[in-house]
């Protein structure tokens, strides 16, 4: 059995859900050397998430966001930290909501995903700076 694991920095995104199915690949040809296996994709931060969904239209990703806005609003006389500005709350609620992995599988030495799925960063910070996230490749 192999294993693999790489950290990698994501450049500033804005605000949003981001495709970065081929900045993993690319950044991490080891995958190559597994006929199976899995690979799991964790973010170090607490106010972004990753998620698997649509990759093909884009407008996937602005109803993601848009809903997601809807569901987890800025600015409640509930939230009680709110040292670092209006979405930093929020961010880390929808962090939460999305999750922090992603688990997809690998086959022939590529990822296994289905025709319409992409690999999405989920940023939920208006000013985010650049994001870590480990990538871990396990298998035969």
């Amino acid at each position: 059995m192999y294993t693999y694991q790489k950290e990698i920095n994501l450049k500033p995104r804005a605000r949003g859900f981001h495709l970065i199915t081929r900045e993993i690949e690319s950044s991490f040809p080891d995958i190559s050397n597994i006929n199976f296996g899995m690979l799991n994709v964790f973010i170090k931060h607490t106010s972004a998430g990753l998620t698997i969904n649509e990759n093909a239209d884009p407008t996937v990703r602005e109803d993601f966001e848009s809903h997601i806005n809807k569901m987890v609003p800025e600015n409640q006389a509930y939230y009680k930290h709110t040292f670092e500005g209006p979405d930093d709350m929020p961010a880390h609620i929808k962090a939460s909501l999305m999750g922090t992995s992603v688990n997809v599988p690998i086959t022939n030495g590529k990822l296994n995903l289905g025709i319409w799925q992409g690999i999405y960063l989920c940023e939920h910070r208006n000013n985010a700076g650049s994001r870590k996230i480990v990538i871990t490749a396990q298998g035969n």
